[in-house]
């Protein structure tokens, strides 16, 4: 077999927490390279240029999250130097202190890094990179709704929760995927490079994948959940979730705290992480995406619905926020929700 002809090792990293469908989705579309397509066109199975194999820190078989069962095919020490190594998302908290949680794997990782390969994480997956110590100083993307975890905990990590695909380390070895199905990105992404676009681009056209161009940003919810440790701001945030249309909403919240403006506004940004108006920002934001996906108001009444008499600022802090302008993500979610409509009222039997 010729260098060209070099099939690579993918160890496929699985954790108990790890999520059947990333992991097995990875499985198959690794293994369908130079196969599927072939099959479908020419009617003869090729040979794939890529190994998957599953790897744990045991190699004994176990229940992953949703209580799939998963066989590896290893234990860490059954796969020396693979020249890739995947590590799908994990269904843990984003608080969860992962520290000592996957030491073993995360120091497989790094002796993988360190002999050559190249690491990619899918969603979750990048806090296991964080864990590892290879992701200080470097860009990093992970699941939305763990961006603000990774960022604490990390300090030293450059997040970037817009985007869906980050490239970093040396030698470019480091990829990551954002949140939910962008783990197709990296897999599109990791078969282009390895093995050339043109086989990237026949896995496309089989799995009907769709790259995620427009990043993570209007998927995301910018609201995060209310926190609970200051029972002062906690009671503002209660009352601007009615009220976030009212005129003058930060110096209204401050009346309602019964505090300074400077002790007010000091508590709040230590609270929630934003500052008052940034807060309140965020909240006219997530409405107005919903009043674009459920209604057909045009964007000048939708602005001054959520509080915003200058549509112009409306438009522009949207785009700023979102990553898109409120008439392409009407067009693109208000359609993707009456498709889901119309499709649940077609009458069935």
């Amino acid at each position: 077999m010729s260098e060209s002809d070099k099939v690579l090792r993918v160890g496929l990293l699985a954790v108990p927490e790890v999520t059947a469908s990333a992991l097995y989705g990875m499985f198959d579309l690794f293994a369908g390279v130079g196969r599927d397509w072939e099959f479908l066109v020419d009617g003869k199975a090729g040979g794939s240029p890529f190994r998957p194999m599953i790897v744990t820190a045991t190699g004994e078989p176990f229940h992953a999250a949703n209580a799939v069962s998963v066989e590896p095919h290893c234990s860490l020490a059954g796969l020396p130097g693979p020249e890739l190594v995947c590590i799908p998302e994990v269904l843990v908290a984003p608080d969860d202190d992962l520290s000592a949680r996957y030491e073993a794997e995360t120091a497989w990782l790094a002796a993988c890094y360190a002999q050559g390969a190249t690491l990619a994480s899918a969603c979750s997956g990048a806090l296991l990179l964080a864990e590892a110590g290879l992701l200080n100083g470097q860009d990093a993307t992970t699941h939305w709704g763990y961006c603000d975890a990774l960022a604490s905990r990390h300090p030293a990590v450059r997040v970037h929760p817009e985007r869906a695909l980050v490239v970093t380390g040396d030698g470019q070895r480091i990829v990551m995927a954002g949140g939910g199905t962008s783990w197709h990105d990296l897999a599109l992404f990791l078969v282009a490079r390895f093995v050339g676009v043109d086989a990237a681009m026949r896995v496309a056209r089989v799995w009907l994948i769709d790259w995620h161009d427009i990043g993570q940003q209007p998927f995301a919810a910018l609201a995060r959940a209310r926190q609970v440790d200051d029972a002062v701001i906690a009671g503002c945030q209660a009352w601007i979730a009615e009220h976030y249309d009212e005129d003058s909403p930060v110096s209204a919240m401050m009346r309602v705290s019964g505090l300074a403006e400077r002790s007010f506004k000091r508590r709040f940004s230590r609270a929630t992480g934003m500052s008052p108006l940034e807060y309140v920002h965020t909240l006219r934001l997530e409405e107005a995406k919903q009043v674009l996906e459920t209604t057909d108001l045009p964007v000048e009444a939708v602005a001054n619905e959520v509080g915003y008499e200058d549509a112009s600022f409306f438009g522009r802090l949207f785009r700023r926020k979102i990553g898109l302008t409120p008439a392409q993500y009407r067009k693109r979610f208000g359609a993707m929700r009456k498709a889901l409509e119309t499709g649940m009222a077609v009458p069935t039997g």
